[in-house]
């Protein structure tokens, strides 16, 4: 009854309050008063034991309304708790009391971790992080998606038993390509798992928010509580497309080691262990790429002009040299990345600075206020008293050639550089930071700079 009609159940104690108040005033009104006839009035010669009497008849009657009235109270908590179970989770938690810090909007019912696997054994290298990191098994459940058909990589998954879920993508046969393309026909399977795998999991497993990462990626200590974090500002902020735990130029050397707190917009989407929303998934679908979906999804026509979120300190780290790409760029950049060992509570931590609006009012004003400063001035470590620096590049030739110069990474996609938003790229070269940056009238992207 209680769980059927709750609000039913509240009616009927409030009447059986009411009703058995009713009872006692019935009993006092028809109770044979002093000096009454006969033997039922035993106190009609003594008036004190009167007085007791109806003392003691009065506590009585005072506990016996207490007690009423703490069951009514009961009834009233039980109905309130199954109608915010009926709600949901969300609205169970808002009514528990103010949250330890306001959220643009509240945290979904689980975040999973989806792991693209293929025929890495080394996979356990990345479940294992994941698992002794991972806070909560309810909160972030591990789906580990496997391509390929590699038997001792699926014996490598399933000996984690039910801490994940193993799912296996069903058609392994080859993809027709063009001619020209034979030797990438990796690329055109990659694309077709992440296409089966994101829709098992938006699709089948109804989430409806998703972080990515592949098998030779490794996470760090505050990997969840980053994401967890981050979410609410990616579900707020409509110019927002994905939050990203890789910095393509976070290499030792150029990061500031005392603030991996530090967070920031790009243009460039990075991948490497990223969070989408199943509403991006629903626009992406239909017209998913046959391969190379990452350089797709940084085409002018998916971006849409929205950002993506990367830390200072890169919370991924990538372990596979091994792959379809054969190497490329691992041994000269990628081996260098720096991966966070600390932990940074982000979700206690104001984030608002990374809105939009206050992010293209505060940024830009910063890297333009900065002194400018020549390449060969840097590289000599010249003018140190300046603080924060600007080196200004107006063409492509200029940017690769400035960029290859102070080491970070000179490749352009579509126009966009590597962790660059506004067109301006954030680095620190011999301990002070850098802004490699476009002039202060920059009216946009131009693709043609690839």
């Amino acid at each position: 009854m209680l769980k059927k009609q709750p609000a039913g159940l509240v009616l009927w104690g409030a009447i059986l309050f009411v009703a058995w108040n009713a009872l006692l005033l019935f009993f006092f009104w028809t109770r044979p008063p002093p000096g009454g006839l006969g033997p039922a009035a035993p106190f009609a010669d003594d008036p004190a034991s009167l007085t007791r009497e109806v003392i003691r008849l009065a506590q009585d009657a005072e506990v016996e309304l207490e007690r009423q009235r703490g069951l009514l109270q009961q009834i009233r908590e039980h109905s309130a708790l199954w109608s915010r179970r009926r709600a949901g989770p969300a609205a169970e938690a808002t009514t528990g009391g103010p949250p330890a810090r306001p959220s643009p909007t509240p945290a979904p019912a689980a975040l999973p971790v989806l792991v693209i696997a293929c025929d890495r054994s080394t996979v356990r290298r990345c479940l294992d992080k994941l698992l002794h990191y991972r806070p909560s098994a309810e909160r972030f459940p591990i789906v580990v998606s496997q391509d390929c058909g590699h038997e001792e990589t699926a014996r490598v998954i399933a000996s984690y038993g039910d801490a994940v879920v193993h799912i296996k993508q069903p058609d392994l046969g080859d993809l027709p390509v063009p001619p020209e393309h034979r030797k990438f026909q990796g690329y055109y399977k990659i694309a077709r798992h992440y296409r089966w795998a994101l829709s098992q999991i938006f699709r089948t497993f109804k989430y409806r928010a998703a972080v990515v990462v592949e098998d030779d990626l490794e996470v760090a200590p505050d990997f969840f509580e980053y994401f967890q974090a981050t979410y609410p500002l990616l579900r707020a902020d409509p110019s927002l497309w994905c939050v990203s735990a890789w910095h393509d130029n976070g290499k030792e050397q150029m990061v500031d080691a005392a603030r991996p707190d530090l967070l920031y917009r790009t243009d460039f989407f990075p991948g490497l262990g990223w969070l989408l929303l199943a509403e991006l998934w629903d626009e992406l679908e239909p017209k998913w790429p046959r391969a190379f979906w990452d350089d797709w999804m940084r085409r002018p026509e998916q971006r849409r002009a929205r950002a993506c979120l990367r830390p200072e300190i890169s919370r991924t780290l990538t372990f596979g040299r091994k792959g379809v790409s054969h190497g490329q760029f691992f041994d000269q950049h990628l081996k260098f990345i720096k991966l966070n060992q600390g932990f940074v509570p982000f979700s206690q931590l104001d984030l608002s600075y990374l809105q939009r609006e206050a992010y293209d009012r505060d940024f830009p004003a910063r890297v333009y206020a900065a002194p400018v400063l020549r390449v060969e001035d840097l590289q000599a470590n010249r003018q140190r008293e300046l603080g924060e620096v600007r080196v200004q590049y107006s063409s492509r030739d200029s940017f690769k050639a400035f960029a290859k110069a102070l080491g970070v990474m000179d490749d352009l996609k579509s126009g966009v550089p590597r962790a660059g938003y506004r067109g301006i790229v954030s680095f620190l070269f011999r301990g002070r930071r850098v802004y490699l940056a476009p002039p202060e009238d920059w009216a946009g992207y131009d693709p043609s700079w690839s």
